[in-house]
């Protein structure tokens, strides 16, 4: 954990509005404005780019990606230059709490894997690289989201501490956890083989 140097409101005002921030459902948004109808109907009903890609555009699952994970990385920025790394990790964590919890979808939000990586990239940017490529390599060879989502995940904590970033473990160790969680019903199914792969159509 980073020393706290900013002040408890300070504090306060940040993670509010990191979590209004991140609660904002680019996904939902994005299939209504390309006219592609109501996302939490399509798929799997999750808001995140990889149910959006599930409508076969491949524009607007990139444009949901680039959101979701951007509100995170923008949350972390502000609260950093505006307070300090205190307040960063603090706004991370709460644009991520923002996206799987939405108070704009009664609290029913997607699964935070974009989020997860673009917070990391803009706390520290060598470990959101390597979770990056961690969750890409994984993809390319199974061809699934949501485990190569866990293997990001589970890997960020060695690589925050490979790259000298200890004091982002703890944060890590919450948001992973957080992602595990909301994948339970993934983990299911891959353990049954019924998991499907990336691209197609559920």
């Amino acid at each position: 954990m980073p020393e706290l140097t900013s002040g408890a409101i300070a504090l306060i005002v940040t993670g509010a509005l990191a979590y209004l921030l991140g609660s904002v459902p680019f996904g939902v948004l994005v299939t209504r404005l390309m006219g592609l109808g109501d996302l939490r109907k399509i798929g799997s009903g999750n808001i995140g780019a990889t149910n959006v890609l599930r409508t076969g555009n491949k524009a607007a699952a990139f444009a949901t990606l680039v959101l979701d994970g951007g509100k995170g990385a923008v949350a972390v920025l502000i609260a950093r230059s505006m307070a300090g790394e205190d307040a960063a990790q603090l706004a991370g964590l709460a644009a991520f709490v923002g996206h799987i919890f939405p108070v704009w979808l009664k609290f029913n939000g997607g699964k935070g894997v974009a989020t997860f990586l673009g917070t990391l990239l803009a706390l520290a940017f060598p470990v959101g690289l390597a979770a990056c490529a961690t969750w890409l390599v994984t993809a390319l060879i199974f061809r699934y989201s949501s485990l190569s989502a866990l293997v990001a995940a589970l890997l960020s904590m060695p690589w925050a501490w490979a790259f000298g970033h200890g004091d982002l473990v703890t944060l890590i160790f919450i948001l992973a956890t957080l992602v595990f969680v909301r994948h339970k019903p993934n983990i299911e199914r891959l353990k049954a083989g019924t998991e499907p792969k990336i691209g197609a159509k559920k």
